[in-house]
């Protein structure tokens, strides 16, 4: 245990680091070019350069601000999304707390963020942070209950909170959660969009829309204090991954079984944690942001309903088939293979279509006699 806990401080604070120079060569190799070069081998020390500039920048509290708050919503923040980690089971003993109500836990433990954000858009004295922390508390609040809801699906099947047992029930692929019925397939998916609306990732950064609200709640902040909310963010990055992986992906359970050479352990559920960080950032900069509105309209009219119908199948699931039947698995996986090849035959079908063709001047004649 204190062995877990020492790596879990050395290590788990570098974690953004990396993802931030990560993503600045993602986004650069999506558009094109090559990214930070100059400071280290391939640009590798560009981020450790960033940190040390931002050290030694002016600490600026706003004149009119709520001093006390304004200092203090950074650490509530940082804590929180670092405190997150606490629970996570990244092997078979390498967990710092094997907390029986583990999943209860993170998001109870994630829900004070909110918190932390509003006090920091209060305190700034600024409209624009206000608004754009009304926007993040709103975001948040809202895709919360997906994400919830998703879970609340998982532990119908698991039948525990514990996340290390609910990964001990996943050994193999097929038993995976994500396939185990074809409603937890669909969870994951909500899951791991609501997830990017919960960390203000694109195409859902309405609190940070610099074209609108120049930086979101953090605009008044500089220095180290204005690093710590970017610090947060990444590493809420990996800890919803973490989280969806552990859930849905067999956590650091291998591709098959336990009696087969895999890449398990803690390697395994890196990989997969990384992965979907890498489609994280692959999203982000290849979809354009969203509306308010239409941010919203995805969360109460579309996510939620799917939730509760994702609930309702898992439980009409588990009355027709026992626990860990075989049949429930194939018949599982033959509906997410057909579900899929129906999706994306009527998406290549509208696809094909093509845009509809202008009228020509013969129809525009008859429409304006008409």
């Amino acid at each position: 245990m204190l062995a877990c806990c020492v790596i879990f401080v050395a290590v788990v604070p570098l974690l953004p680091l990396g993802l931030v120079l990560a993503e600045r060569k993602v986004s650069a190799h999506i558009q094109d070019r090559v990214g930070p070069m100059r400071v280290g081998p391939h640009g590798i020390l560009q981020t450790l350069a960033d940190g040390v500039k931002l050290i030694f920048k002016e600490d600026h509290i706003p004149r009119e601000g709520d001093k006390f708050l304004f200092v203090v919503s950074p650490y509530i923040i940082f804590a929180c999304s670092f405190a997150v980690f606490a629970a996570i089971p990244f092997g078979r003993s390498i967990l710092v707390s094997e907390l029986n109500i583990g999943i209860f836990y993170i998001m109870a433990i994630s829900s004070v963020i909110v918190m932390g954000v509003i006090m920091a858009g209060w305190a700034s004295n600024s409209k624009w942070s206000l608004l754009g922390a009304m926007r993040s508390a709103a975001q948040i609040v809202s895709y919360e209950i997906p994400i919830g809801l998703g879970i609340l699906s998982v532990v119908m099947l698991a039948q525990t909170l514990n996340m290390q047992e609910i990964v001990k029930g996943q050994d193999g692929i097929a038993n995976w959660l994500i396939f185990r019925t074809p409603f937890t397939f669909i969870a994951f998916f909500v899951f791991f969009i609501s997830s990017i609306a919960e960390v203000n990732r694109t195409p859902f950064d309405l609190p940070e829309a610099e074209s609108e609200l120049v930086a979101g709640f953090h605009t008044e902040y500089s220095g180290m204090r204005f690093a710590l909310f970017f610090i947060a963010e990444y590493a809420n990055m990996f800890a919803v991954s973490a989280i969806a992986s552990t859930l849905f992906l067999g956590g650091w359970h291998g591709i098959v079984t336990r009696r087969a050479i895999t890449l398990g352990g803690l390697l395994g559920v890196v990989i997969k944690t990384l992965f979907l960080v890498f489609v994280m950032m692959w999203i982000r900069w290849t979809l354009p942001r969203l509306r308010v509105d239409q941010l919203m309209n995805l969360c109460w009219k579309y996510f939620i309903p799917i939730s509760f119908f994702n609930i309702l199948g898992v439980g009409i699931w588990g009355l027709i088939f026992p626990k860990d039947s075989r049949l429930s698995i194939i018949i599982s996986i033959a509906a997410i293979i057909l579900g899929l090849i129906f999706t994306f035959g009527v998406l290549g079908k509208s696809l094909s279509k093509g845009p509809k063709p202008p009228p020509s001047s013969a129809e525009r004649r008859v429409s304006a006699t008409t």
